[in-house]
């Protein structure tokens, strides 16, 4: 078997553009469990979301989230791998974002924290309305970050930073939170910014994971579509990036699937792992 580690993305990868898993996603990613190749969803989104979406899935394997910063089993409270924001690092970030007037929030592995209430239109509030009480994701609203980084020292994994309008504005807070060497900054969307502590990636925690499970580098494919995908498309034997990616994402891998609405994922674990007919994305 030449594949034994797939890393998936989820929100424009895995999952549509409506938030669920397709059923031919589902039948491929059943079929290389079934011959033996470990699925680990690789999310910029807190474990427990991601916790919950890989429980749809049937994947046995540990799930990375935010950007690699946390790195669990899914189904034990055994925690692999965890990289948190000092409170030196929170407060950095924070003065750069509130200089620019961006809508800021930091994130542990189970909570969003923010310093305003966060709308109902909000996709974890959206999500949290159909779920069973023991994997919403929980908030903290309308408390000062000053006071928060206190509280929650040794908890916060992430900060993410989003500006819908003035995206001149989003690019330079982006581009002077980049000049601190402590911290890593990356995007997951056209809108954003998202901050972890140096170090910390999705291709790291690719490595870290492979490692742990005994797989070499060139035994492992990783798929996304954004630029934070990057690191861990190019740390994997086998690079994949969506049809719907972005260009520099497609740049920086080894083959462009199909897009998330045509079941990309699918397709690429059909070509490369179940050696079924595809045919290729031009």
């Amino acid at each position: 078997m030449k594949y034994k580690l797939i890393c998936i993305d989820m929100d424009g990868t895995l999952l549509s553009n409506a938030h669920d898993v397709s059923e031919e996603n589902r039948l491929a990613l059943k079929k290389a469990t079934e011959k033996g190749v470990k699925i680990a969803i690789t999310t910029g989104r807190l474990f427990t979301s991601a916790s919950h979406y890989s429980n749809i899935i049937g994947v046995k394997a540990p799930i990375i989230s935010s950007n690699g910063a946390y790195i669990r089993e899914k189904d034990r409270e055994e925690v692999i791998y965890k990289s948190t924001l000092s409170k030196e690092q929170m407060f950095k970030i924070y003065e750069v974002t509130k200089k620019y007037g961006l809508l800021t929030y930091f994130n542990t592995c189970d909570t969003v924290i923010s310093e305003i209430k966060i709308p109902e239109t909000h996709a974890y509030k959206i999500s949290n309305r159909e779920l069973p009480e023991d994997v919403r994701i929980k908030f903290v609203e309308g408390r000062d970050f000053p006071e928060i980084f206190e509280e929650y020292e040794g908890k916060i994994l992430k900060a993410i930073a989003i500006e819908n309008e003035d995206k001149p504005k989003l690019q330079q807070a982006k581009e002077e939170i980049s000049k601190y060497k402590d911290l890593e900054v990356v995007s997951s969307w056209d809108n954003n910014f998202e901050v972890m502590a140096a170090g910390t990636s999705k291709g790291k925690a690719a490595e870290r994971l492979a490692e742990m499970l005994g797989i070499k580098r060139e035994e492992v494919i990783c798929v996304g579509d954004s630029e934070n995908d990057i690191s861990m498309i190019k740390y994997a034997g086998l690079g994949v990036a969506m049809g719907n990616a972005m260009d520099i994402v497609k740049e920086a891998a080894d083959y462009v699937t199909d897009t998330n609405v045509n079941s990309g994922v699918a397709k690429m674990i059909n070509k490369f792992v179940l050696d079924e007919q595809v045919i290729d994305v031009e």
